[in-house]
Parts: structure tokens; sequence; C-alpha cells
């Protein structure tokens, strides 16, 4: 197994976790225990968003890394590993750290577009590592 894609899928568990101890510490701070105040400059919402968007995000990126990672990756690959873990990273940063969510952000997009073109550059190498499995 590749010790690089263990790290950045250890790393995507860190923050999948760390910001559900974020937004269950906000909750507890704000006495906000459900929903979602659904104000774009709310710590809460921004907490819940960032959660909410790793989560939909992170568990299928971990079983890509895990694959590839357990295939002899070419190094390529294993960069894009670690370009796709550092985008999650700062789309969390744009949502958590941006006066506001309803306002574009330069942490935010750049976030999101690596992590599109990152996931879909390893979803083509999955693609071709079948053939010679």
């Amino acid at each position: 197994m590749n010790s690089i894609a263990l790290t950045c899928v250890a790393a995507l568990g860190l923050l999948l976790f760390g910001l559900g101890l974020g937004v269950s510490t906000v909750r507890f701070r704000t006495s906000i225990l459900t929903g979602d105040p659904k104000d774009p400059v709310s710590l809460l919402s921004k907490c819940v968003r960032a959660h909410g968007n790793t989560a939909e995000n992170v568990g299928f990126i971990a079983v890509l890394l895990l694959y590839l990672g357990s295939h002899n990756p070419a190094p390529w690959v294993v960069w894009t590993m670690v370009a796709i873990t550092v985008c999650r990273y700062l789309l969390a940063a744009g949502l958590l750290l941006a006066p506001s969510m309803d306002k574009p952000n330069p942490l935010r997009f750049a976030g999101a577009i690596g992590t599109y073109s990152c996931g879909l550059a390893l979803s083509v190498a999955l693609l071709f590592s079948l053939g010679s499995a």
C-alpha cells in the first residue's frame, strides 16, 4: 500500500471528523441543537455546510485513494492524491473563513475546481487500472 495514499485518507478523516466536532461545538455554544439557521454569515451555517460538503465527497475520494494506492500508482496519480486532499482543506477553509457564504471566495473556488478536476483524473486512473488488474 502506498503510504502517501494512506496519509491522504487519514488527513481526509481528520478533516471530516474535525469538522463534525466543530459543528457540535458551535451547536453547544449557541444552544441551537437542531437545524441550520440558513444565514450565510452564521458560523453554524458555515460549519454545517463545510462538514456536509466534506461528508458528500471524502467517502468516495477515500475509496479511490485506497484502491489506487494499493496498486502501485504512477507518480502523477500520487501527486493527484495529494492535490485532492489539499483541495478539500482549501474548500473547507474557504467556507469557514469567508465573511459570508453568499459571495465568491478564492479558497472555496480553488478547492472546488481542484476537487472536481482531481476527482475526474483519479476516476480515469481507476478506469485505466482495470485493464492492467
